[in-house]
């Protein structure tokens, strides 16, 4: 179904999320004065543990408002149950089944339940061995410790400390996409999977240890094996999100909320054995005349700029593209709104909606990119890029794309060698974390002679220019690629990582919708000089140019769009290539 628009939003200071207030001034998220008080009128210890009233269709939900975990709710409402949201420690306690999808920094997710009283209730909730299943974070907090802005100290129910992935073997940070399961023990909700890819996204995870062996029920291999899962009695908690993981990932969630007598194995022998190679769908939103979004693809990198020479082509609704590319195998369906630097971010409520709506029947990762900005209003209120994101985030999408903001940003670290802390990308990934923040960068080629002839770095290119010339730089573009700034595409991509950016999305104006291929150039110097994930994106035409940008470059993920768009090559067509080139993909 198509959105359609509403009533421009007039966004709080401190958006209301689930009882707590997010505070963009901070890198914290904290409680309102008023839910201040109210955590304080009972202490945990006086609260005594009963069987819930509730019925066993009623999951209690412990969302402490960073992230999105909208997801979270849409999965359990998908498998028939419904939520009660935590407000005091007291709901912990008394839960039939609690859910804990952490999301965001750790530093913020403890400050919160410390400041709450619910680190205590859920320390003792757990002690009493009561249903519990964290998620990613909910994962992490259970140790003692967190390297991350830290050290900082945990639940301490599980000996260990969650530490960064070490980049300096090359294994990129953070850890994103599917990776395969390694079952060390009856873990019960892993049951079914096997050997099956799931969805990670981080950067800091904990290590299997002596201490904590009893715990651990999966491990995974990124560089070094690391803990994916910990089970003891009705106590679980997984480090890949089974929200975002497909049918793998529900069924995960299935037997979590199922009582076991209703369930029966169904084993299933996978072939996932490393990290796959993600292929995305994107998806190029515009507001139409009637104030909808649409989804267009023209020939051009230009047609971000409409003209009747390269007319732009609506083809189809973006919920229900969303949705058939989820079912056609699409590792992450990404929106990108093409005019979106034109307007008021938070004006387009249309696009917020596509978000709600595609992920209540798309359970692998959304991004949306276009506009995520600071701005002040037509009425002088001012709004930060963190309060910009946090709507998205609330509204489905996983990870954030931001664009021309984020190259004025860098261009000011370049000149400042300083980080502010203001930026954009810094204030979005110190909340949510850097695995949230997706840069995405739009350059054009710039034939040169000589490489001493700029300032920027350039490379000998493959396909010579139009007057023979042998080297290029990469000059990157703002407002939708109408406008060139004095930054390359390497400098923009090392500066971008180090304020705080996870991943790097790598558009190409001279390849776009021309179907010739990637330019392999471009993605194999940005590739090889950020220890990020770097997504390619821009020329393809065939699922050869799949494989050729996988087995050429360091790119960690391939996205089209026109190509899926118009039918003119299968997503799957492009997995079953893949495979048979000794890709490994998810299947």
């Amino acid at each position: 179904m198509e959105a359609a628009p509403f009533a421009s939003p007039s966004l709080p200071s401190s958006s209301k999320l689930s009882g707590l207030s997010y505070l963009s001034s901070s890198s914290l998220i904290s409680l309102p004065k008023n839910d201040l008080r109210r955590s304080k009128f009972k202490s945990p210890r006086n609260l005594s543990v009963r069987a819930s009233s509730n019925s066993d269709a009623v999951v209690t939900l412990l969302d402490y408002g960073a992230g999105n975990v909208r997801s979270v709710r849409n999965a359990i409402r998908y498998l028939g149950f419904e939520i009660k949201d935590v407000q005091t420690p007291a709901d912990i306690l008394n839960a039939n089944r609690l859910i804990f999808p952490g999301v965001g920094a750790f530093a913020a997710a403890m400050d919160v339940l410390n400041k709450t009283g619910m680190a205590e209730a859920l320390c003792a909730y757990i002690e009493k061995d009561r249903p519990f299943l964290g998620i990613c974070l909910g994962l992490q907090l259970l140790f003692e410790s967190s390297e991350e802005n830290g050290p900082v100290n945990g639940l301490g129910l599980i000996p260990g400390v969650v530490g960064r992935f070490d980049s300096s073997n090359g294994f990129r940070v953070p850890h994103i996409g599917w990776n395969a399961l390694q079952v060390a023990k009856d873990s019960e909700i892993l049951d079914d999977i096997g050997n099956r890819h799931v969805y990670f996204v981080h950067s800091y995870r904990a290590m299997p240890s002596h201490e904590n062996k009893e715990w651990v029920s999966s491990i995974c291999n990124y560089g070094d094996d690391f803990i994916a899962s910990i089970r003891r009695g009705n106590v679980h908690a997984v480090q890949f999100h089974p929200e975002k993981s497909g049918d793998v990932g529900l069924s995960v969630l299935r037997r979590f909320l199922l009582p076991k007598s209703s369930m029966t194995k169904k084993p299933r022998d996978g072939k996932a054995s490393k990290l796959a190679k993600r292929v995305i769908a994107c998806l190029d939103v515009r507001t139409n005349d009637k104030g909808d979004l649409v989804v267009t693809k023209g020939d051009q990198y230009d047609v971000r700029e409409h003209t009747k020479e390269n007319e732009v082509r609506n083809l189809g609704k973006p919920v229900e593209l969303a949705g058939q590319y989820y079912k056609d195998g699409a590792d992450e369906v990404s929106f990108l709104n093409i005019t979106g630097f034109r307007d008021f971010p938070l004006g387009d409520l249309p696009m917020l909606q596509v978000l709600r709506f595609a992920s209540e029947n798309v359970f692998v990762p959304l991004t949306v990119g276009g506009g995520i900005r600071d701005f002040t209003d037509a009425n002088g209120r001012h709004y930060s890029s963190l309060e910009v994101a946090s709507e998205y985030f609330r509204s489905g999408a996983d990870k954030i794309s931001i664009g021309s903001d984020a190259v004025y940003a860098a261009e000011e670290y370049l000149r400042t060698k300083v980080k502010t802390g203001k930026s954009s990308i810094e204030q979005i990934s110190r909340v949510y974390g850097n695995q949230a923040v997706v840069v995405s960068i739009d350059p054009r080629r710039v034939y040169l002679k000589n490489p001493n002839d700029m300032e920027f770095k350039a490379v000998r290119v493959t396909s010579p220019g139009p007057n023979g010339e042998e080297y290029a730089w990469y000059q990157c573009t703002v407002s939708g690629g109408r406008e060139g700034r004095p930054i390359g595409a390497y400098e923009l991509a090392k500066a971008v990582e180090a304020l705080g950016a996870g991943e790097i999305l790598l558009n190409c104006i001279d390849c776009d919708g021309q179907g010739k291929g990637f330019d392999i150039d471009l993605i194999k110097l940005i590739s090889d000089a950020v220890s990020i994930p770097v997504i390619a994106s821009s020329g393809a035409g065939v699922v050869e140019h799949f494989s050729e940008v996988f087995t050429q470059t360091n790119a960690s993920a391939a996205l089209a769009a026109g190509i899926f768009h118009r039918k003119e090559v299968p997503i799957q067509s492009v997995k079953e290539h893949l495979l048979k080139e000794g890709i490994e993909v998810r299947i």
